[in-house]
């Protein structure tokens, strides 16, 4: 097996501050986007074990739910911290751009 070759790439990217500044702020914009899907997908995996979904009607035990609470809280815990650093990285943004 023989390995790929690849060109020489060597390309010149010119960014100044307001371009960085801008990145930066996207990727903050991008992250708290991503977040807010997986608490939208946290809460249609309590729809669905409640059974408030139209169309479908598991027959969730409370040991069952019990799980999905334990399960729900911890990502929502994970998430929470998450957002903590964006706060924190939205401040040192804000810092720079003064």
């Amino acid at each position: 097996m023989s390995l790929p070759n690849l060109p020489n790439i060597t390309p010149t990217i010119s960014i100044n501050r307001d371009d960085a500044i801008n990145l930066l702020l996207a990727s903050i914009a991008m992250e708290e986007i991503g977040l807010a899907h997986i608490i939208n997908s946290e809460g249609e995996k309590i729809q669905y074990t409640i059974g408030t979904i139209p169309g479908m009607s598991p027959a969730a035990s409370l040991e069952h739910l019990l799980e999905i609470n334990t399960s729900i809280r911890e990502t929502l815990d994970l998430l929470i911290k998450k957002e903590i650093l964006l706060g924190n990285k939205l401040k040192q943004i804000i810092d720079i751009m003064s």
